[in-house]
């Protein structure tokens, strides 16, 4: 499963890099569910050609993530803020002074926004 949510992330980040080709032999795959047979016959190519496809892709994606590093940023980026939304809560519960729960408050929602 943990291989599914990575090239997932990796498609969401950098599938608009690829050809139109590239893109759709992965969405028939990975967002359809297709089988490498049924692409194949859908595309007037081989099982082989498919699979050749889906690992160039795959192999393509991951080369962006290791030159561009966008997805462990927003990963390393959403753990920060999960962080900061516990200590707001916390500070929350600590402080009676009602224009620091407001405050405290507004900081939360806009935490809560950015993880969504």
């Amino acid at each position: 499963m943990d291989d599914i949510l990575q090239l997932t992330l990796l498609y969401d980040f950098y599938g608009e890099l690829l050809t139109e080709k590239q893109k759709q032999v992965y969405e028939m795959h990975y967002q359809n569910d297709l089988s490498l047979t049924e692409i194949g016959e859908e595309l007037s190519i081989s099982r082989q050609a498919v699979r050749d496809q889906l690992k160039r892709t795959e192999r393509i994606l991951q080369g962006y993530e290791e030159k561009l590093q966008l997805i462990s940023r927003f990963q390393a980026q959403k753990k920060v803020v999960q962080e900061m939304k516990h200590i707001i809560d916390d500070m929350e519960k600590e402080n009676p002074d009602a224009a620091v729960v407001k405050a405290l408050s507004k900081m939360k929602k806009i935490a809560e926004e950015i993880l969504s």
